[in-house]
């Protein structure tokens, strides 16, 4: 059976900042450069056959540590990028909170039935993760593969791989503290997403 090891990316400044990120090329912060080094401390029972990893700065420099310390091998993969979230992005957090209420609950409740001006519904970056997901179980029928996504993008993929609503997205993160989750995930249950 295929073990998908979930991990999420470090911090960044503008996570720190209460910023929406997406598709923005943010570097981490220094907090999130102290959670990629407990991160390599943690993994290192883990027997990991390969690490894929989003094409995002702050994601690379996550998966650099990693493969330096941990000796692994890794590969980029640019379907992995994090949720497009338009215009939206780059702004504080509170700022769309303000400025449209409504739209921001939604968000936060049911956040499958909101897009952000100009940005990626979560349908669509579902289906854009199904098909990097299908390609994955495809080529690798056992053992343990990691997948380092920065958030949102990886409480939608641990909602798609645990099969939980996407409404508990939000919820969902820090996977009660830890930055990783180890998810046996029957090739079955993969392509059916």
């Amino acid at each position: 059976m295929l073990k998908i090891l979930l991990i999420r990316t470090g911090t960044t400044e503008y996570e720190c900042q209460g910023r929406i990120q997406g598709t923005l090329d943010v570097p981490l912060s220094e907090d999130g450069r102290q959670e990629a080094e407990q991160l390599v401390e943690s993994l290192h029972e883990q027997s990991i056959d390969l690490l894929y990893h989003a094409p995002c700065r702050a994601t690379q420099q996550t998966a650099e540590m990693l493969v330096e310390q941990l000796s692994l091998k890794s590969k980029k993969i640019d379907n992995l990028h994090n949720l497009d979230h338009g215009l939206w992005q780059g702004m504080l957090i509170d700022d769309v909170k303000s400025k449209q209420p409504k739209v921001y609950r939604q968000w936060q409740e049911q956040p499958e039935t909101v897009c952000p001006p100009n940005g990626e519904t979560l349908q669509q970056a579902r289906e854009r993760l199904q098909q990097t997901l299908a390609k994955l179980v495809k080529k690798h029928k056992e053992g343990t593969v990691a997948i380092l996504v920065p958030e949102p993008l990886a409480s939608l993929l641990r909602c798609m791989l645990t099969h939980e609503a996407i409404g508990g997205m939000w919820r969902a993160e820090n996977l009660n503290g830890s930055p990783w989750e180890l998810i046996e995930v029957p090739p079955e249950v993969a392509l059916r997403n």
